[in-house]
């Protein structure tokens, strides 16, 4: 007898932390993973959608500049809906939950609803923009307590309905969320109250994020300061002593690609190598994958191939995604590596080495130049006429490498181990970031990427690409990109994604050289 009761769904409120990606926890990712519906915040990094399966409904339910794409009971009400159909529904939200996020509120209406839920805390904009700033909320020299203020209100009271006097007359850190704007009423009441007007404080926008600036101040100069330089929400306002010691603290704001804001449009599955690079080196990685990598629509021909592997000389991989592909049809077939005795492999670049000898097998030549070309040459040096080899690859990708082999008097079989396709869910939040002008390198690691791209974002944002430095993995991407009408600055000298993040690294150390990296000879990338 089948169970025809349905499915129980539940909501979990997921802090997101305070924009960098890297400070969601494990546990949130774990739920993101399993999620069929994401309600998500203005303040919540779309890069952590890559976690989501490629099928979860994404729903925006953000608030900016005071303006609400949704009021709080209609969330609500998508919360206890979306449950009820039986879907794990994830209420994605900026920092807590529970600090001055509305998530009491929320998890209230789900209990009295009678829909299951529970709470993964998150590292709320007090603890992560202070931390990125450089600014300890407590030290034993200056303060062993911490306040944590709300700045706004939610219907637009004069007055933010604290107790001033008490909060004035406190000696510890005082923390003021959402509090851009009030700031003149904020500096003004603390003075009013007894506050030193002379007690140091320092205004973070955008805080862990490529888009972070820091003013600090006094509690009467900081007004003027706010004015002249324009501070907007989202800001997060530290007053207190520890403030001074910002200077001696300093870290994210010290490191080499600290500000920059750099887009990654490698497929979700091989963009985590390079969003780390980045982050280390202080950028904001920004994940807009314009491919995904699926098997080909007719596996025969690679199972055809699977079946007389013995009859081969060699087998040549290009990409990781060969060697991940043809592994796991291998495997699927009911064979494993020992298959493989006897046939010599060959690789183009150390990623694609690396792939194969962590499946237990021995790579027999890789060039020294991570190209097609420098395969074609060390292979010349061997007597290959006559010698069958197999390329499993893209579906579509360059004949450079098997008609030059061929030529040389080889048998070349070439089959799909794999295909691209344009990702079903899209970056929705790249478009505002190009308008706003805060996107400043695109990078780019195969063609493909360049015609997708372009073709993902239309011509409506072809106007913004003009002040943006564009990025490409090596010569033959960069022709794809000039052709395009894109104006490439930065090539590596190595066709790696470790030399390309250097090579933005180095473009911004010093600018005097517009190009940095030489032009090769046509090269395999992707």
């Amino acid at each position: 007898m089948t169970d025809s009761s349905p499915k129980q769904g539940r909501v979990v409120l997921v802090g997101a932390g305070p924009g960098d990606e890297g400070l969601l926890t494990l546990r949130g990712k774990e739920w993101l993973e399993r999620a069929d519906v994401i309600v998500y915040d203005y303040l919540v990094n779309w890069n952590m959608m890559r976690f989501a399966s490629e099928n979860a409904e994404t729903i925006y339910a953000g608030k900016k500049a005071g303006h609400a794409s949704l009021q709080q009971e209609e969330i609500n009400s998508i919360l206890i809906s979306k449950a009820r159909e039986g879907k794990i529904v994830v209420r994605l939200k900026g920092g807590d939950p529970f600090i001055f996020g509305r998530g009491g509120e929320e998890a209230m209406a789900l209990k009295k609803a009678g829909i299951p839920f529970s709470v993964v805390p998150g590292v709320t904009s007090p603890i992560g923009v202070a931390a990125y700033a450089g600014i300890p909320l407590t030290h034993r020299d200056f303060s062993s307590t911490v306040s944590i203020i709300t700045g706004s209100n939610e219907k637009n009271q004069q007055d933010i309905r604290i107790d001033w006097e008490k909060i004035a007359s406190r000696s510890g850190t005082l923390v003021f969320l959402m509090g851009a704007r009030k700031l003149p009423q904020i500096c003004e009441k603390l003075m009013r109250f007894g506050k030193d007007p002379d007690t140091p404080i320092a205004v973070i926008q955008w805080g862990t994020t490529a888009r972070q600036k820091t003013w600090t101040g006094t509690l009467k100069t900081i007004v003027d300061i706010a004015m002249k330089e324009h501070i907007a929400p989202p800001a997060l306002t530290i007053i207190g002593e520890v403030v001074n010691v910002k200077p001696l603290m300093e870290w994210y704001e010290t490191l080499p690609l600290f500000g920059k804001s750099v887009v990654i449009t490698r497929a979700d599955n091989q963009a985590d190598s390079m969003i780390h690079l980045l982050h280390e080196k202080g950028a904001e990685p920004v994940s807009f994958p314009v491919i995904q990598t699926v098997p080909p629509q007719d596996w025969s021909p690679l199972d055809q191939a699977l079946n007389r592997l013995s009859k081969y000389h060699g087998l040549i991989f290009t990409s990781v995604n060969g060697v991940k592909f043809f592994m796991q049809r291998l495997k699927e077939t009911g064979q494993d590596i020992r298959e493989l005795k006897g046939v010599r492999i060959y690789t183009i670049g150390p990623k694609t080495e690396k792939a194969v000898r962590a499946f237990g097998i021995q790579v027999d030549c890789i060039p020294d130049d991570f190209v097609a070309e420098s395969l074609i040459e060390s292979l010349g040096r061997e007597n290959v006429k006559g010698k069958r080899f197999l390329i499993p690859r893209a579906l579509v990708a360059r004949e450079i490498l098997p008609d030059q082999l061929r030529d040389m008097g080889a048998q070349v079989d070439v089959v799909p181990a794999y295909q691209t396709v344009p990702p079903k869910r899209k970056n929705e939040d790249l478009a505002h970031r190009l308008k706003d002008g805060v996107i400043d390198v695109i990078t780019f690691t195969s063609s493909s990427t360049v015609t997708n791209f372009l073709d993902q974002t239309g011509p409506e944002l072809r106007p913004y690409l003009d002040r943006v430095t564009f990025a490409c993995i090596g010569p033959i991407t960069a022709n794809t990109a000039r052709e395009k009408g894109l104006e490439v600055a930065i090539i590596p000298k190595q066709y790696t994604v470790d030399a390309l993040v250097s090579a933005i690294e180095d473009h911004y150390a010093d600018k005097t050289s517009p190009l940095h990296g030489e032009e090769k000879p046509a090269t395999q990338e992707g």
